[in-house]
């Protein structure tokens, strides 16, 4: 059986992974109390992955806010770090790593991206999971590990944090109604983004795990853009809420959202490796609802 080192498992994307790989491996799931990946020391960090003996490791761990230092330690000095200790400790085991695709910055309205499209992001976030994901196509290079980076678009499903639009919008739906209040309010909702389910994401992860061999890097997105304003519209319906949705808050990513409108990932590279999206949007958001954001 398949023994894998998984590395965020208690966190949103890393839960749906667990869930996906645990009836086909032997999971090892180090809490962060037990390893700190930004913390650990490379040498300890080495025993770990060397004692788990694993034939892949994936990380889900990452932050979506905080500073630039913060944000990379959390994705460029972790995905550094790992990929030593998976070069050391487990030699010929895969290495996989959750990327973003805030790695690309803006791109063309109407135009889906596919992995070899310019890499230009706007912010430390981006920039902190675009370093990482150079780091590993370097040593992808240099055939030191065999490892892939798959860049998600935008994740969404049940356990999503505030700090998501969606998840945001779940908690004010819940004391709309409990209050009775005939609105709320969000920020602008006028950007268009790729989502992608997170079930459809963990799915990506076992095919990544699987397959004999795997590209540097893979979009993971459902290929298709639509306008946030309509998912949340979805959202309030699957709900019951009849208010109005206001977009009048500010948002704390409005900056960034301006200057990156459009977001669709070309899929045909992840498609190759027999992986495709299998929720449709309406029922995901659905999900969203019944499973408490």
């Amino acid at each position: 059986m398949t023994r894998i080192l998984l590395f965020g498992a208690s966190g949103f994307l890393g839960r749906h992974v667990r869930t996906a790989l645990a009836a086909d491996a032997t999971l090892t799931c180090p809490t962060r109390a037990e390893c700190d990946l930004v913390t650990v020391d490379l040498r300890d960090l080495t025993a770990l992955v060397r004692a788990s003996r694993p034939t892949a490791v994936i990380n889900c761990s990452g932050r979506m806010a905080g500073d630039d230092h913060q944000l990379l330690r959390a994705h460029t000095l972790v995905t550094a770090k790992l990929i030593e200790a998976v070069v050391a400790g487990a030699p010929g085991a895969r290495l996989v790593r959750l990327g973003s695709a805030g790695e690309y910055g803006p791109v063309p309205v109407g135009r889906a991206v596919g992995e070899g499209n310019p890499t230009e992001p706007v912010g430390g976030y981006g920039l902190s999971q675009l370093a990482a994901t150079r780091l590993t196509e370097l040593a992808i290079a240099a055939r030191r590990i065999d490892a892939v980076v798959l860049r998600v678009f935008n994740p969404i499903g049940s356990g999503m944090a505030e700090q998501n639009v969606l998840g945001r919008t779940v908690r004010l739906l819940r004391d709309a109604i409990r209050q009775g209040s005939p609105a709320i309010a969000l920020g602008s909702l006028d950007a268009w983004r790729d989502f992608v389910d997170v079930r459809d994401v963990a799915s990506a992860v076992q095919a990544a795990v699987g397959a004999p061999r795997v590209p540097p890097v893979l979009n993971v997105g459902s290929g298709n853009a639509v306008r946030i304003r309509y998912v949340v519209r979805l959202l309030a319906d699957a709900a019951g809420f009849t208010g109005a949705v206001n977009e009048t808050a500010p948002a704390s990513d409005a900056a960034r959202s301006a200057t990156v409108s459009w977001m669709c990932a070309d899929i045909s590279a992840a498609r190759e490796l027999g992986w495709a999206p299998g929720h449709a949007l309406a029922d995901t958001v659905k999900a969203i609802w019944t499973d408490g954001g």
